[in-house]
C-alpha cells in the first residue's frame, strides 16, 4: 500500500501556519507533481485560495468543529481527493493529544510534525496559556519562531522548548523570512573553570546544554547541589544518579533531571538525600541515554542541607 505523508502543522491563529504551507508548496516547490490536500481547521489572516491550489493539483478542505476531525471525514476526503500527500493544518487552541491518538486513514502517516510561534506573542501566550503551547511543542520535530529581531531571547525560547521536547529542531526566522543562525546567549556559568560552579538557578541551563552537547563538557570538572536517586534494586551497583526535581511547564509536569554517576561507594549515600558533588564529567555510552551522554565520576562528595526552594526551573 502507498504510504501518504501527512505534515501536521500547529500553533496558535497568526502564528504563521498558512504562509509556511505557501511557501512549501509554492516557493519551495513541494506541491509540484503531487496531489495535494490541505486540511484547514481555522480562518486567519492569510487564506488559501483554491484557484490558486488547483495550479499544484490541490484541493482545500475546512474543518471548523473539532468533533468534526474523526477518521471517518478524513477517510471521505481520501477517497474523494486521492491525495499523494496532505498538509493539516490544526487548531491552535485544540488539543493536540486526540488527533495524534486518531486511528487514521489506510496509508496516512504524520512524517512532520511542525510548530510555529510568533516570537513577538510567545511570552505574553507563555505566561497565559502555557499548557495549551507546552501541548503543540511536545509533539514537534521542528519549532519555528518567526519574526525575530535582534532583541529576540533567543536562548530563553530554545530552553523553553528542549525542556519539554529535547529532540525537537529549533529553527529562528527574521522578520524579513531569512534564517538566524547567530550564536546564542553565553552561559551563566564560566564553562573555561578549573571546577565548573552550577548554582541552583543555573542547573536546568546546564543540564540542558550537557545533554545537547557533552563533548562540550568531556574531561571537565564540575559542582553542583544534587538530590540523589538511588531506588534499592532498581540501579547497578556503583551507580547513582544525582540531580534535580525540575518544573518544565506546570506542577503536573514536575520531573527528575539527573546525571549518571558512577561512584564505587554509591550504595552508602542514601535515596533521596542531598549533597555537594564534584566530579568529573566523561562523555561516554551509557544504555542510559541510548548513545553518548554525560556520565560523571566523583571527586568529592559532601552531605548538605535541602535548599529552601527545592525545585529548578529552565527559564
Amino acid at each position: 500500500m502507498q504510504e501518504i505523508p501527512v505534515y501536521f502543522f500547529t500553533g496558535f491563529m497568526d502564528s504563521g501556519k498558512t504562509s509556511l504551507i505557501h511557501e512549501t508548496l509554492y516557493d519551495n516547490g513541494f506541491g509540484q507533481d503531487a496531489r495535494n490536500l490541505v486540511i484547514c481547521c481555522e480562518d486567519g489572516d492569510v487564506e488559501y485560495e483554491e484557484e490558486k491550489l488547483r495550479t499544484i493539483t490541490g484541493h482545500l478542505a475546512m474543518i471548523e468543529n473539532q468533533e468534526d476531525l474523526t477518521k471517518e471525514k478524513l477517510e471521505a476526503l481520501n477517497e474523494a481527493y486521492h491525495p499523494d500527500q496532505v498538509f493539516l493544518e490544526y487548531n491552535g487552541t485544540w488539543e493536540v493529544g486526540p488527533f495524534l491518538e486518531m486511528e487514521l486513514p489506510a496509508g496516512w502517516t504524520v512524517i512532520q510534525s511542525l510548530a510555529t510561534v510568533d516570537a513577538h506573542t510567545f511570552e505574553m501566550y507563555l505566561a497565559n496559556m502555557r499548557t495549551m503551547m507546552m501541548e503543540q511543542f511536545f509533539a514537534a520535530d521542528v519549532v519555528i519562531f518567526n519574526r525575530c529581531n535582534e532583541d529576540t531571547p533567543k536562548a530563553k525560547f530554545r530552553r523553553v522548548v528542549k525542556a519539554l521536547n529535547r529532540k525537537a529542531q529549533i529553527v529562528y526566522e527574521r522578520e524579513d523570512g531569512t534564517i538566524d543562525e547567530g550564536d546564542m546567549e553565553e552561559l551563566p556559568f564560566d564553562i573555561t573553570a578549573d571546577v565548573i560552579d552550577i548554582s541552583d538557578a543555573d542547573y536546568g541551563i546546564w543540564y540542558l546544554d550537557a545533554m545537547d552537547d557533552p563533548k562540550k563538557y568531556d574531561k571537565k570538572k564540575v559542582r553542583f547541589l544534587a538530590l540523589v536517586y538511588r531506588p534499592d534494586n532498581k540501579l547497578k551497583r556503583g551507580v547513582l544518579v544525582p540531580g534535580r526535581f525540575a518544573m518544565t511547564c506546570c506542577e503536573a509536569d514536575i520531573q527528575f533531571i539527573g546525571f549518571k554517576c558512577k561512584y564505587d561507594r554509591a550504595e552508602t549515600i542514601p535515596h533521596r538525600s542531598w549533597i555537594d558533588i564534584t566530579a568529573e564529567i566523561r562523555c561516554e555510552f551509557a544504555l542510559e541515554y541510548h548513545g553518548k551522554g554525560p556520565v560523571l565520576y566523583p571527586v568529592s562528595i559532601q552531605p548538605a542541607s535541602q535548599p529552601e526552594d527545592g525545585l529548578v526551573y529552565f527559564s
